[in-house]
């Protein structure tokens, strides 16, 4: 039996508001055109994917030069001074103890899936709380720019790493075994079951995971950028759809009703893991 819970997050608006946005923004880009004159015709017009077509426009706003390149520095010390959501730094302290004290046992691990700038992610504050990070990655050029996307992370690509998770197919032993998410596993030697697994997330992207989660009995919790009401529709009409198993202000601190939520959610699965042992063991 499995005494693993897994905590997945997503992070742009999720934990963070939009990193990328923001990264363009510190340095000097009109990001409000970006995203509409430059990636959304590649959507409308040459049916793109979102991710790689905002990737895509990175580099060759990188290359063009008027905001000098985008370095893998750059995305990092952006990364380093990103501002987290309200109680993001101690979420994982204080989730850890809530089900330590419930059921010792009970292993909780944090992961982050994300659509984002994997080098932005892996910067922050926080990275370290992850047992393993997958994100969007750029290759570097001899000028040190980005050059080309090496991985992106969009749409049911996010399920792919809930699968790795699921089989315990993480670390560095198999960074560079790609296909080993494909070996089967028998169900009673999955090291996180779907059922143990708790997905967070906001956007478009995250509608594969809400649903994989949820169908299998996890919890899936949508969430809205505070700082952006307007997304707050978009996030409801994952209620309405019932992708998701409740919905809230991407607020952490102690009194934030989604840190309540989280917390009830984990203790419940500690719970059913230890009651599941001991009827297994008989």
């Amino acid at each position: 039996m499995s005494d693993v819970i897994a905590l997945v997050f997503d992070f742009d608006d999720t934990l963070a508001s939009d990193s990328t946005s923001g990264f363009l923004e510190s340095i000097g880009v009109d990001t409000a055109s970006f995203w509409k004159d430059e990636v959304d015709p590649l959507l409308s017009q040459q049916d793109w994917d979102p991710v790689p077509a905002y990737l895509y426009q990175m580099i060759r706003l990188s290359q063009e030069g008027g905001h000098g390149l985008i370095t893998q520095q750059r995305l990092k010390d952006w990364g380093a001074r990103l501002e987290l959501h309200d109680g993001v730094p101690t979420l994982f302290q204080r989730l850890r103890a809530a089900v330590r004290a419930e059921q010792p046992q009970v292993q909780l691990e944090f992961y982050l899936i994300s659509s984002g700038i994997g080098d932005v992610v892996r910067s922050t504050p926080i990275a370290h709380e992850f047992t393993e990070i997958w994100a969007s990655e750029f290759v570097y050029g001899a000028d040190g720019g980005i050059e080309f996307p090496r991985r992106i992370v969009s749409f049911t690509d996010k399920t792919r790493y809930l699968f790795h998770i699921q089989k315990g197919i993480i670390g560095r032993d198999f960074r560079n075994k790609p296909f080993e998410v494909n070996r089967k596993v028998p169900e009673d030697r999955l090291r996180v079951p779907f059922d143990q697994m708790v997905f967070v997330g906001d956007g478009y992207t995250d509608i594969p995971c809400f649903s994989l989660i949820r169908r299998a009995g996890g919890y899936a919790f949508g969430v809205w950028d505070p700082k952006h009401r307007d997304k707050r529709s978009r996030a409801w009409g994952f209620i309405e759809e019932g992708r998701v198993s409740n919905l809230n202000q991407a607020r952490y601190d102690e009194q934030a009703e989604l840190y309540q939520w989280l917390e009830e959610a984990v203790t419940s699965l500690a719970g059913r893991i230890a009651l599941k042992s001991r009827v297994y063991r008989g």
